[in-house]
């Protein structure tokens, strides 16, 4: 455990419902900044997977790397560049004066797959690979994982343990069980306002991949996300079943392994998650920071009478400063 303080989360009253917190981030976040785009081949050297990077002011060093540190940001199922979380981290971490990059999954950012692989929740591999690329031109890498790349940050920093590229990582809002939170999503809420929000994306992506007309009728079928993990996702990433899916790719497990500083930051109001990590789980190099209030990715406040998404990035730079 560090030392590190924070300031705790307490928005107004009448902000303080989940899915208010979850839904309302994605109307006030601000614009998207301008990226710059590389397209790197994926770890099976299959696909294309966007690298958006948002830079800034520095030089390089004698080794050809940039002196100032790199936040790498993990995103959520369907969430890329654009998503509010990135683009609220990308300006607060510029104005840090650090660098940004948001490390697309497979089939994400606009960049269709080009082979049979989509994206695993627990394919640390990738992360290793998307890691592996940035350090050629970065002395120092922070990772920062939100929802689904929260899960596959967390896994990737026990997989990994000292060797994990990432001086620090921050895990915000993630399903680290795979089991409960399917469950959790398909409770009334989740399952008539998230889950087609997010599944319809992905079920036209999975049929644009040349699929079998039986995959296709299959696959249109579905109305849980479960569902089109037990179809698609499990047979596609060599997992038997949805259920070992879940199991294979949960980072809850695994936590107690992370030898580099961590902190997991879960709303207990968050309509996607199950159960989430405490004391015993996790090691010493974890800290856990559950606030009451904050749903899904969301932590957004209101002062002098406007909205504000600072408290997630500011907790995570803060936190990156005090382990770094």
């Amino acid at each position: 455990m560090s030392n590190f303080t924070y300031n705790e989360f307490k928005p107004p009253f009448w902000l303080a419902n989940a899915h208010l917190q979850t839904i309302l981030p994605k109307f006030v976040a601000p614009n998207v900044p301008i990226y710059r785009r590389e397209l790197i081949k994926d770890s099976l050297n299959e696909s294309e997977v966007a690298y958006d990077f948002y830079d800034a002011n520095d030089v390089l060093l004698a080794d050809d790397k940039y002196n100032k540190p790199l936040v790498v940001l993990f995103h959520g199922m369907e969430g890329s560049s654009d998503s509010h979380y990135a683009r609220t981290l990308a300006y607060a971490v510029h104005q840090q004066g650090w660098h940004f990059v948001v490390a697309h999954f497979r089939s994400c950012g606009g960049v269709p797959v080009k082979g049979t692989v989509f994206y695993d929740a627990g394919d640390t591999a990738e992360v290793e690979h998307a890691l592996q690329y940035l350090a050629q031109k970065y002395s120092t890498i922070y990772g920062i994982g939100v929802s689904l790349g929260g899960n596959a940050l967390a896994k990737y920093m026990s997989d990994y343990g000292q060797k994990a590229i990432c001086a620090a990582a921050v895990v915000a809002s993630a399903p680290v069980d795979l089991i409960s939170s399917s469950l959790a999503m398909e409770r009334f809420i989740g399952r008539r306002i998230y889950t087609p929000y997010l599944l319809n994306p992905i079920i036209q992506k999975a049929i644009d991949n040349n699929l079998s007309d039986e995959e296709v009728k299959a696959i249109k079928a579905t109305s849980r996300i479960s569902e089109f993990d037990n179809i698609f996702t499990a047979p596609r990433h060599g997992y038997r079943s949805k259920n070992d899916y879940y199991n294979k790719a949960s980072a809850l497990p695994h936590l107690i392994h992370i030898a580099k500083p961590t902190l997991m930051i879960s709303a207990k109001d968050d309509p996607f998650l199950g159960a989430t990590a405490t004391g015993g789980d996790v090691s010493k190099s974890v800290t856990l920071l559950d606030t009451k209030h904050g749903g899904h990715i969301g932590f957004l406040d209101y002062q002098d009478r406007k909205f504000n998404l600072e408290w997630l990035p500011k907790t995570a730079i803060s936190f990156f400063k005090d382990v770094g």
